[in-house]
């Protein structure tokens, strides 16, 4: 009869609610694991200070969550001078990035660069107990670990330590030691340092909007990965990142960084020339550069005059495009000059079979990437960070100025999946820190750090016992 049910009927229902519960308990399994993977990179730069906050899809591509920037006022070429107002900056985009992703995250990788980075090539050798046994990834370590032994200048530290070829008992050019036999393990490392007083001060910018770091990278190595391809890394290509108070340098050969350098210049000296050049306001020469401003000059056909607003009860300027163009060439060639001396420094002007990429702030002048050929003699191409997004990216990730902070987001990543950070954020779970990585959103920490240090001291206390007492 219609509105009657079968006893198997019931316990079809049942199976299929069930069924359900599961899904849905296995749903919500997937999204709080989901959460937990999200990294967020931060970028302190002189012009802007931008937050990313992404995770890697099943695809491996890079699905960026959300994204907050502001402008920096208190750093100077890369080096933080206001710790009031970059902790400010860095509140600010962070917000933006919780709201635009709707999650909360207490952990942040971030970028350091200025004109304190300084460069080094050293050879570390090791001698093995047995040559019968492998190569491990624990002789590398070894080597590396002794690096940071290295005696470094009053107020420098090493920042990163990068093995380029290895020797293993005189066979050299090895690239990758690991299951080879041998008693003398030789490498040459490329190592990166910088004022311990400067990454101290990025330490406390971000310590002080209750964040934490994981870790802290030199911001052209990445942006390198951002914009370069693996083919580029062996061929040989010299990644220009022009930001807006000093321009790094990465040189990349055989798929190793071979010369890392920093330029004291960026786009700020171009403003401040357009400011000088035609006396007009900071704010004015900006909007001059970036809306009218040309790298060549010999590309301004039209020549158009361009009318400034003159000061309250004076009259308006007038600007000649092609003048413009001339201002911004001159310091950009300066620039330029700069870079080919890095170049022929580091012993590889011949073996940059890529040429030059440009990225930064910088690279969105016209016709920078033709003034950089005419002058350099070199291949050039304009570096945009959109190579590891996932489809349907939000269209404003598709400019240069997001490579530091997308390259930042990758190598975050990168490392996560290495396991690097795992054992020092599970002490920091287990400890109960109010700094838990990657806490949910809204999720109460107090009962279980009460609980958890309750229980730690109890067992401290049990298997510890004090022959005084």
């Amino acid at each position: 009869m219609k509105g009657n049910f079968h006893p198997a009927d019931t316990q079809t229902y049942r199976s299929k609610d069930n069924k359900l519960q599961k899904q849905k308990s296995g749903y919500m399994m997937k999204t709080q694991a989901s959460n937990s993977e999200i990294v967020v990179a931060l970028d302190i730069g002189t012009t802007k200070v931008c937050a990313i906050a992404g995770r890697k899809n099943q695809h491996g591509k890079l699905e960026i969550l959300g994204l907050g920037k502001v402008n920096s006022n208190g750093v100077l070429r890369g080096v933080v001078s206001n710790i009031e107002k970059t902790v400010n900056a860095i509140s600010e985009a962070t917000s933006f990035a919780k709201r635009s992703s709707g999650t909360d995250f207490k952990v942040v990788h971030v970028g350091i660069a200025g004109q304190h980075i300084k460069s080094l090539q050293h050879r570390g050798i090791l001698v093995r107990d047995n040559d019968h046994t492998e190569i491990g990834q624990q002789d590398i370590d070894k080597l590396i670990s002794d690096m940071f032994k290295l005696v470094l200048p009053p107020g420098d530290k090493i920042l990163h330590v990068i093995p380029q070829e290895f020797t293993v008992d005189n066979e050299q050019g090895i690239t990758d030691p690991i299951g080879m036999s041998g008693i003398r393990l030789e490498a040459n490392f490329h190592i990166i340092t910088g004022q311990i007083t400067a990454s101290n001060n990025i330490y406390r910018c971000v310590e002080r909007t209750d964040l934490q770091v994981a870790d802290m990278m030199l911001e052209p190595i990445a942006s390198a990965a951002a914009v370069l391809s693996e083919e580029e890394k062996e061929a040989g290509i010299a990644l220009v990142d022009i930001g807006g108070g000093t321009t790094d340098i990465t040189i990349f050969q055989d798929g190793i960084i071979r010369h890392t350098a920093v330029i004291p210049f960026g786009g700020n000296v171009i403003t401040k020339d357009i400011k000088e050049g035609c006396t007009v306001m900071t704010q004015q020469a900006e909007k001059l550069k970036i809306k009218f401003g040309s790298a060549l000059a010999q590309e301004v056909y039209d020549n158009r005059i361009i009318t400034i607003p003159g000061l309250r009860g004076r009259d308006p300027k007038e600007i000649s495009e092609k003048n413009l163009a001339r201002i911004i060439q001159a310091r950009v060639e300066e620039i330029l000059d700069y870079v080919v001396w890095e170049i022929r420094r580091s012993g590889f002007e011949r073996k940059l079979i890529g040429g030059i990429v440009l990225t930064g702030g910088g690279a969105l002048l016209n016709h920078i990437d033709k003034l950089t050929e005419y002058h350099t003699g070199m291949s050039t191409r304009i570096g945009i960070p959109i190579e590891h997004l996932a489809h349907g990216y939000n269209e404003q990730l598709s400019s240069p100025i997001y490579a530091t902070g997308i390259g930042l987001l990758l190598k975050g990543i990168e490392n996560m999946e290495k396991g690097k950070y795992a054992k020092a954020h599970q002490e920091n779970i287990e400890k109960g820190s109010s700094k838990k990585v990657y806490a949910e959103e809204g999720e109460d920490m107090g009962p279980k750090w009460y609980e958890q240090l309750f229980k730690k001291t109890k067992e401290w206390f049990e298997t510890e016992p004090d022959s005084e007492f």
